[in-house]
């Protein structure tokens, strides 16, 4: 057992007689790996990037809720009055009238 360990860390499998087979072998390994590693960095960017449009689509929101909270507070009636009285416009004193007509058939 000591003797197939020393082997493997001196490297005597890759130089003897069924080497060529160790070496597609590795090959194969090593490909695998960098694949894998490949792909672990790719979905590490996806994440990254996914982070970031969730962080943006926060902003955005909170940015839509804060112009709807001002349109709101603009459409208020108290905000209209407000608004054309300094140009001199007031409301009517006396309520508006329904106009009923009668057609002739």
């Amino acid at each position: 057992m000591k003797k197939g360990l020393l082997d493997i860390l001196k490297g005597k499998f890759l130089v003897s007689g069924d080497a060529p087979k160790n070496w597609m072998f590795l090959l194969f390994a090593s490909f695998l790996a960098a694949m894998m590693i490949s792909s672990s960095h790719n979905a590490d960017k996806k994440v990254h990037e996914i982070a970031a449009l969730n962080e943006e689509v926060r902003k955005l929101k909170s940015e839509f809720f804060k112009h709807r909270s001002t349109v709101q507070q603009l459409k208020l009636e108290s905000t209209l009055r407000e608004t054309v009285g300094v140009e001199g416009l007031v409301p009517s004193k006396n309520p508006p009238q329904k106009i009923k007509v009668k057609s002739e058939d």
